[in-house]
């Protein structure tokens, strides 16, 4: 083996030594990760929640595994394959790439993801509490994909719609509505690959936990401000200039907002069986999700009564205009955050408890959830709307 290859194997070992024992190797459990494609056998995942790859690269100089904001050298073997481990993940999901020879390439082995604004790979880390998303023998509701266009924008656009079990049971039955948002670079199949909000929904349903409500998951990024693929149905392209009404930062929400507004939800409301009135009709959303939810709800307090922010800021006293008019219109404003974004050093968590509280003492119907050992990822967000949707349209 030459020096170069060398050093690659002890980076590889030293990057994966949290992972090992006692017996100073990782423990040898491993199993194909169930967030692989049908029939592969890597990526790996063990008990300690350490990743194992191998990509058969025989041509190649350099494998890394981009995993996590680090960058784990790969040891190639004798048949041409190159293997390392990297260090243990929080459980849940999260998205990776590898690096060949310098250029970032999906992995062949794992389904593709929409996130950081492509399409690339992710791996699921197994959960102590994964049972409440899992795939179980309970009645389930359908992921709608529904093509509508928008006068707003002069564009034909893109969304999910989740029915719940009984949608089609009893035609003169009508539902409330959830307007769920996802996170900066990521789109409209967030919810729905990522989160399994269909999952988490039909086992709440089923186990009497939630009563049954649509859920519509539009694209709000990339339209006058920066996120997924907007520029795709006619919006500005992600990463154009934002900071108008509404916006905070580089982000501007006020276009996402008249196509919710204008369009969106007129034309769920004439599509499907829907209780099309305030008291019926929630939002929420994650980190810029979260974000968009806050602006557009203060701002349209005659359009939803609940409010659910994940990771994305909170609603403090002072954001409200006329409190007597919010505490009679918002029934429930819940907030959400990692542990490790309050102890990670972003500081919003923390603010977002006081803020809760603040509204609580107010006698606003006010919540805080703080997901254990996650941080700004969709462990915490699944956490969050299995938490949040419970406490919608409550009679």
């Amino acid at each position: 083996m030459n020096t170069k290859l060398s050093l690659l194997a002890l980076a590889a070992m030293l990057s994966g030594q949290v992972c090992m024992a006692q017996t100073n190797q990782p423990a040898d459990d491993w199993k194909p990760a169930m967030s692989n494609q049908q029939g592969k056998q890597y990526p790996q995942v063990n008990s300690e929640g350490c990743v194992r790859a191998r990509i058969a690269a025989p041509q190649a100089q350099s494998v890394l595994l981009d995993l996590g904001g680090v960058k784990y050298p790969l040891t190639k073997g004798e048949d041409g394959a190159w293997i390392g481990v990297s260090q243990p993940q929080d459980e849940g999901f999260h998205y990776y790439q590898i690096v060949v020879d310098g250029a970032q390439v999906p992995d062949p082995n794992s389904l593709f993801f929409y996130g950081a604004s492509r399409w690339g790979s992710g791996i699921e880390i197994p959960a102590k509490d994964q049972d409440f998303y899992a795939l179980k023998n309970v009645p389930h509701g359908q992921l709608r994909e529904v093509h509508y266009f928008s006068k707003t924008s002069n564009s034909n656009r893109h969304c999910f719609v989740y029915t719940p079990p009984d949608y089609d049971q009893d035609p003169s039955k009508r539902f409330p509505v959830l307007y769920l948002q996802h996170g900066m670079g990521e789109d409209e199949t967030g919810w729905g690959n990522q989160g399994h909000a269909n999952l988490i929904m039909d086992n709440l349903i089923a186990e009497g936990k939630a009563k049954p409500f649509i859920i519509v998951m539009e694209n709000g990024g990339g339209i006058g401000g920066l996120g997924g693929r907007g520029a795709r149905q006619g919006g500005t392209p992600a990463g154009a200039a934002g900071g108008g009404p509404g916006g905070r930062g580089g982000f501007n929400f006020g276009a996402f907002e008249r196509i919710l507004i204008d369009d969106l939800i007129p034309f769920i409301d004439n599509a499907y069986r829907t209780i099309a009135d305030q008291p019926d009709r929630a939002m929420a959303g994650l980190s810029m999700g979260g974000m968009q939810t806050r602006s557009i709800t203060l701002a349209n307090l005659d359009k939803f009564s609940h409010i659910g922010i994940f990771s994305g800021g909170s609603i403090a006293p002072t954001n409200i205009t006329d409190m007597a008019v919010f505490k009679q219109k918002v029934k429930v404003v819940f907030v959400s955050y990692g542990s490790r974004e309050v102890t990670g050093g972003r500081g919003m968590g923390a603010s977002g408890k006081a803020n809760a509280d603040a509204l609580k003492e107010a006698g606003v119907n006010s919540h805080y959830y703080e997901s254990p050992l996650t941080a700004h990822e969709w462990q915490s967000w699944r956490r969050s709307l299995y938490q949040f949707a419970p406490l919608l349209f409550k009679d």
